[in-house]
C-alpha cells in the first residue's frame, strides 16, 4: 500500500491554531509489520477547544523512518515526526476523533513511540502513549435469568507475541457464571479485534437481582472488573409470560418495522406465539413472524415480527393494534402507527430506512431497448439498472441517451402505472476531477489542475441537486451511488501521480463531502458511497484504513455520518457473491486457503462476507447501525460450463482453490470486460443480513473500456487491462488481463459481452 511520497512532494506543515486550549488523546497502533517494513495507524481525539488546524508531533525511539503517509502532511527530521492537517481536515471540534496513517521502514527493534503532542501540547488522554492495557467494554452487564450477556475484550496496543486474557468469576451471586471466552488469546494480528466473553445466569425461583464481579486479567497488566447483574424474571409464583419490545412501533409508509418477542422463562416444551392484526388502519399488516415457535433452548432469544405499511395517497397517520398471544398466557398489545410520507399531491417525501424495501425498480428504456435487441435479451430487459451520470453532458442528455430530468420523468410515468408500490431509481454520481486516477479506461473530463474541483461543484453537482430537488419528483426514491473507486484509491494507489494529486489536494474528499451535503439535503434522495470490493480492500492493511477514511470524510460533511445511507461493493466488478465450495477458514492438507495464489492472504474469498464484515467495521467507526450495504451483482454470476459443481479433491492448496472457485478470472485484480463472466443474482431487497439490496448498477452489456485506443470526446483513455494481449502488472500479479477482444470505450454497448453474460448467467435466465 503506497499513499504519499514525502520527498517527492516537499510537504510543508500547516499553520497552527494559536489560541485554542489544547487537550488531546492519541492512540498509536501498528497495522502490520514484516521484514524491515511496517505500517502505523494513529487515532487522535480532541479533548480541548475546537481546532482550526493541528500538527501532531512525536519521536521514534529507534531508527524508524516514515516513507509514505495519508490523511496528513508528513515530514521527518531525524527521529522527530510531524503530521499536520490537510486542507480539508484541519477543523476538528471538541470531542472529534480522526485517524491518520503511514508506512515506514526500520532495522533492529521497532519500538512504539511513547509521547505525542498536538500543536506543541503533550497529549495526556487515556489513549496517549502506547502502554499496553486491557480494553473491556462494557464493564457492567445485565444477564437475563436463564439467559446470557456478553462483553468485549481487546488490547490497547499491538503485542510482541501472544497474550492470554482470562475472565474469572469472583464474589457475588453464584448463579452468574462465565460460560464462554474465559480464556482468550490475542496475537500480533488480532489484538485490536474485540473478542466476546459470555456470562450466563442460571434459572432460579428467587426474586432478587444478584450481581457478581468478573475479573478480566492478563499477566503483567492491570485487571479490569466487570459487574454482571442478574435480571431476575421470577415472581413468587414463577409465572411464564410474553416479553415484547417495543410495544409501540412506527412503520414507514411503503416500508417495514419490527418488534421482538421472547418468553420470560424457560418452558418445559415448545410454545407457539402468534401476532394478529386487529382493529385500525388496514394498510398495516403482519408480513413476517406471524407464528413463532419457542423451545427449551431458544426461549430467551428474541424473534422478530415484521410489520408492513402499504403505500397509499392519504395524508393521515393511521394506527392498528397487533395482538401477541399464546395459549394460557396473557396477551400483549402492540400499537403500530403508519409513518405517512404523503403530501396532498403525491406519494413521496419521507426518507425510509431501506429505499429498496417494498419498491419496484426503474427500467431504463435506453438500456432495455439494446438488451431486447440481443438474442434472448428480452428475458432481462425489464430489470432495473443504474443510470451513469459520468460527465457534465450526461445531465442534459445526448441524442442517444436521456438526460437526468428525462429519466426522472420516465420514472414518474412508470410509478403512475405501478399501483401503490413506490419506485426506486438509481443514479451513479461519477465525475470527480482526476476520476478513477489509477486506471485510464474510465478517466473523466475534469482535472484538478484545471479548476476541476470547482467545476465539479458548480457545473456537475449543483445542477444535479437542482433537478433532483424538484417537488414533482418527491414521490420517487432516488438512490445515488457516489463516486466509484474514488476514496479507495487514496488508500492503495497514490504511487500513481493522479491519485497522489487527488490525495494531497483533498479533491476527492472535498468532492465527496460536497456531494453528500447537496444530496442528503433532499429528503427522498439516498446516498451510498462506493467501498470497492474484497479483492481490493480485503487485506487488513487496506480494510481498516479505508473504513477510517470513509468515516473521517463523512464526519466532515454538514450532517456528519448521518449524511450516508449506506455503502456499495463490487460496483462494475466481477467478484463472486459467494464461493460455495470453500470459505476463508478452509484448510487443505494443513494449509489455509489464504496461502493460495488466488486468495493471496486476503481475509475474504467473496463479496457477501466482505460486505457484511465491512459494514460492521464502518459501524464501529461511528456510522449508524442502520446503514445498509448494496452489492452489484450484474456480472458476478460465473455460470456456464466452466462453473465447478463441487469442491476439488486435490490436496494441493493452489489446485484445490483454482478447481473449486466459481470466480473464473485469471486473477482477482482483473476488472475489464472479463471473459467467462455471467449475469448474477437479480436485484432484490433485503437479501441477507446487513444488505439493503442486490443491485445491477453496471448495466450488463456496457463496456468497461476499449481493447485498443479509440479517440473520443468523453475523456476516456486506453487502459492495457482492457487489452486481451496484455501480460499484466503488479496489481494483477503480472497475469494476463482476461479481457474480451474488440471492446468499445467504457459505457458503450458491447454486444459480445452481453451475449456472454446472458449465456453464463447464474442463476440461469429462464
Amino acid at each position: 500500500m503506497t499513499v504519499l511520497l514525502l520527498a517527492a512532494l516537499g510537504l510543508v506543515a500547516s499553520p497552527i491554531s494559536a489560541n485554542a486550549a489544547v487537550a488531546c488523546e492519541v492512540t498509536y497502533a501498528k497495522a502490520w509489520e514484516g521484514g524491515t517494513g511496517f505500517g502505523g495507524n494513529i487515532t487522535i481525539k480532541n479533548l480541548g477547544d475546537p481546532l482550526t488546524s493541528w500538527a501532531l508531533t512525536f519521536a521514534f525511539p529507534g531508527n524508524q523512518q516514515v516513507s509514505q503517509g495519508w490523511t496528513a502532511n508528513w515530514s521527518q527530521s531525524g527521529s522527530n515526526v510531524t503530521a499536520s492537517n490537510m486542507s480539508y481536515n484541519g477543523a476538528q471540534g471538541t470531542g472529534a476523533s480522526w485517524s491518520i496513517g503511514f508506512n515506514g521502514t526500520f532495522t533492529g527493534t521497532n519500538t512504539n513511540p511513547s509521547s505525542f503532542a498536538i500543536n506543541g501540547t503533550t497529549c495526556t488522554g487515556q489513549g496517549g502513549g502506547t502502554t499496553q492495557s486491557l480494553v473491556v467494554s462494557p464493564t457492567s452487564v445485565t444477564v437475563p435469568e436463564g439467559g446470557t450477556a456478553t462483553y468485549g475484550v481487546r488490547l490497547a496496543a499491538q503485542p510482541t507475541g501472544n497474550v492470554t486474557v482470562s475472565s474469572t468469576a469472583g464474589s457475588g451471586d453464584s448463579d452468574v457464571t462465565v460460560t464462554g471466552g474465559s480464556s482468550l488469546t490475542f496475537t500480533t494480528s488480532n489484538w485490536n479485534t474485540a473478542q466476546n466473553v459470555t456470562v450466563s445466569a442460571a434459572q432460579d425461583t428467587d426474586t432478587t437481582n444478584g450481581s457478581r464481579t468478573i475479573s478480566v486479567a492478563s499477566s503483567g497488566l492491570a485487571s479490569v472488573a466487570v459487574t454482571a447483574t442478574e435480571a431476575d424474571d421470577d415472581t413468587s409464583t414463577g409465572t411464564q409470560s410474553l416479553v415484547v419490545s417495543p410495544t409501540s412501533v412506527s412503520v414507514p409508509e411503503g416500508s417495514t418495522a419490527t418488534y421482538g418477542v421472547r418468553l420470560s422463562r424457560q418452558p418445559s416444551g415448545n410454545v407457539s406465539v402468534t401476532s394478529t392484526a386487529g382493529s385500525g388502519d388496514t394498510n398495516i399488516t403482519v408480513t413476517g413472524g406471524s407464528s413463532l415457535t419457542f423451545t427449551t433452548s431458544n426461549w430467551n432469544t428474541a424473534q422478530n415480527v415484521t410489520l408492513s405499511a402499504a403505500q397509499d395517497t392519504d395524508t393521515t397517520n393511521g394506527s392498528r393494534t397487533i395482538t401477541v398471544a399464546s395459549s394460557g398466557l396473557t396477551s400483549v398489545a402492540v400499537t403500530a402507527t403508519e409513518a405517512d410520507d404523503d403530501t396532498g399531491g403525491g406519494n413521496g417525501g419521507t426518507h425510509v430506512d431501506n429505499p429498496y424495501a417494498g419498491a419496484t425498480g426503474y427500467v431504463n428504456s435506453d438500456w432495455a431497448s439494446k438488451a431486447s435487441a440481443e438474442p434472448g435479451g428480452s428475458a432481462v430487459a425489464n430489470v432495473s439498472t443504474g443510470v451513469w451520470l459520468d460527465r457534465i453532458a450526461a445531465i442534459a442528455g445526448t441524442s442517444s441517451a436521456k438526460g437526468l430530468a428525462a429519466h426522472l420523468d420516465a420514472a414518474l410515468t412508470q410509478d403512475a402505472a405501478n399501483g401503490s408500490a413506490p419506485l426506486t431509481i438509481q443514479f451513479v454520481i461519477y465525475n470527480l476531477p482526476n476520476r478513477d486516477c489509477s486506471a485510464l479506461a474510465s478517466n473523466g473530463e475534469l482535472k484538478i489542475a484545471q479548476n476541476g474541483l470547482n467545476r465539479y461543484k458548480t457545473e456537475y453537482i449543483d445542477p444535479i441537486a437542482a433537478i433532483l430537488s424538484q417537488s414533482k419528483y418527491s414521490a420517487l426514491r432516488i438512490v445515488t451511488i457516489i463516486e466509484i473507486d474514488s476514496l479507495p484509491n487514496l488508500i492503495t494507489n497514490t504511487n500513481v501521480a493522479a491519485c497522489a494529486e487527488a490525495q494531497s489536494s483533498g479533491a476527492y474528499v472535498q468532492g465527496v463531502q460536497y456531494a453528500l451535503n447537496k444530496l442528503h439535503a433532499i429528503t427522498n434522495v439516498y446516498t451510498y458511497i462506493d467501498a470497492a470490493h474484497h479483492g481490493w480492500l480485503g487485506w487488513d492493511t487496506n480494510f481498516g484504513p479505508s473504513a477510517q477514511l470513509f468515516a473521517s470524510t463523512a464526519r466532515g460533511a454538514t450532517a456528519g455520518v448521518a449524511s450516508v445511507d449506506g455503502f456499495i461493493t463490487n460496483t462494475a466488478n466481477y467478484s463472486a457473491l459467494t464461493e460455495p465450495y470453500f470459505t476463508i477458514n478452509t484448510s487443505v492438507n494443513g494449509q489455509s486457503v489464504r496461502q493460495s495464489h488466488w486468495v493471496d492472504w486476503n481475509f475474504y474469498v467473496d463479496e457477501l462476507t466482505y460486505a457484511q464484515a465491512f459494514r460492521n467495521r464502518l459501524i464501529s467507526e461511528g456510522f449508524s447501525s442502520n446503514i445498509g450495504m448494496l452489492i452489484d451483482t450484474s456480472r458476478n454470476g460465473w455460470g456456464g460450463s466452466a462453473r465447478p459443481s463441487g469442491p476439488s479433491t486435490s490436496t494441493d492448496v493452489n489446485t484445490f482453490v483454482d478447481q473449486s472457485r466459481v470466480d473464473r478470472r485469471i486473477h482477482a485484480g482483473n476488472w475489464c470486460n472479463q471473459s467467462g463472466a455471467g449475469l448474477g443474482e437479480r436485484p432484490r431487497a433485503n437479501p441477507a443480513t446487513g444488505l439493503d439490496a442486490y443491485v445491477w448498477i453496471k448495466p450488463p452489456g456496457e463496456s468497461d473500456g476499449s481493447s485498443s485506443e479509440i479517440p473520443n470526446n468523453e475523456g476516456k483513455g486506453f487502459d492495457r487491462m482492457c487489452d486481451p494481449t496484455y501480460t499484466g502488472n503488479e496489481r494483477n500479479g503480472n497475469s494476463m488481463s482476461g479481457a474480451l477482444a474488440n471492446a468499445p470505450i467504457s459505457g458503450a454497448w458491447f454486444s459480445a459481452q452481453f451475449r456472454q453474460l446472458l449465456q453464463n448467467a447464474n442463476p440461469p435466465v429462464s
